[in-house]
């Protein structure tokens, strides 16, 4: 795959492999950071996890009760909380950067949809 920045309203990701240290991208409106491949494969990967526990728990839960949920690997720690329908997204780097973003219920869904579709392997 060649070059990809996928956007829309409070929300970017991209992939750029010409780009030897950080090709990876993600972002909102107003700010980015670039990912290692690696970054970018457990973002995708804990985004989906985190996407499936939302759908999971829905049934377990009130109308008008929200949640937290967590993923983490020893590179990124991720969060989603609101409703299993509507949720924001919250990113930090677990190494030495100390990058931090966040996105809104709003942007999330189709974040969800551009990382399910970004293939960089």
């Amino acid at each position: 795959m060649g070059k990809v920045l996928k956007s829309g309203t409070g929300w970017r990701i991209g992939w750029n492999p010409d780009v030897v240290e950080y090709p990876g991208l993600v972002g909102s409106d107003d700010w980015a950071f670039e990912l290692t491949t690696t970054e970018l494969a457990d973002f995708c990967r804990l985004l989906g996890q985190l996407v499936d526990n939302m759908r999971s728990i829905q049934s377990e839960l009130m109308d008008e009760e929200s949640i937290a949920c967590e993923a983490e690997s020893d590179l990124v720690w991720m969060q989603v909380e609101g409703f299993p329908h509507k949720y924001s997204l919250r990113l930090i780097l677990n190494t030495g950067r100390s990058c931090e973003g966040n996105w809104t219920a709003e942007a999330v869904p189709e974040l969800v949809v551009a990382a399910a579709s970004l293939q960089f392997f």
